[in-house]
């Protein structure tokens, strides 16, 4: 809000954030790294925009599969962008593969850049040391791993007095397998880092977008 004049009086006049968008769903207007952009493409299927750099007039779905799911129910994107479209009916699915694959090249950039780190024993030094941003655990990894890094977590947060670092838990180790190769992982952590923070970023949209705003990492 800012104050103006109009008539002589002075009146508030309500100044918008100029980078927010409307979700086609909820009609709630948020910042673009809350929602997910989709374009038409030219033969008119909509198409997932993640990096929102595609050419065209887009339309903006707040990051979450269920509002994904609704919007292509209710057949909102045709009316969104004032064209004719065809949508795929699968694509909340695709839209959660396409953050798969940009979560998995991120760990890959990090891994190279030395901030990226697998192995129990390597995850707890760096968990401890506080150069650890994040946890990862395959989602059937087993117990005594998970909670000997949980009170590695627990410990540093105490030490400095500050939170625990996020865990996420989002895939099975046969799925980091299909997808990774020899790069996979059964515990992992993220460095501190321009790459360290990217996978951060990305596992946060990924299990925002499967869990809903309220879940976040474990």
């Amino acid at each position: 809000m800012r104050p103006d004049v109009a008539g002589g009086f002075a009146v508030k006049v309500r100044i918008e954030p100029v980078n927010d968008r409307m979700c086609i769903v909820t009609r709630d207007r948020g910042q673009p790294d809350g929602l997910i952009r989709f374009v038409a493409g030219p033969d008119g299927a909509i198409v997932p925009d993640l990096r929102q750099a595609l050419p065209g007039r887009g339309c903006w779905v707040t990051a979450e599969r269920a509002m994904v799911d609704q919007a292509v129910k209710r057949k909102l994107f045709g009316r969104a962008l004032k064209v004719d479209v065809t949508t795929d009916p699968d694509l909340g699915q695709v839209v959660d593969r396409l953050l798969c694959d940009s979560l998995f090249g991120m760990i890959n950039m990090a891994r190279k850049s030395g901030q990226f780190i697998t192995g129990s024993g390597k995850v707890e030094d760096a968990v401890r040391s506080g150069s650890a941003i994040a946890l990862m655990h395959a989602t059937d990894a087993a117990d005594d791993g998970v909670r000997k890094l949980r009170q590695a977590n627990t410990a540093r947060a105490m030490g400095v007095k500050a939170a625990e670092i996020p865990v996420f838990r989002l895939f099975s180790a046969e799925e980091l397998a299909l997808a990774m190769g020899e790069g996979a992982f059964i515990h992992a952590a993220a460095l501190a880092g321009q790459a360290g923070e990217g996978v951060v970023k990305r596992a946060k949209m990924l299990a925002r977008y499967r869990n809903g705003p309220e879940a976040g990492p474990d």
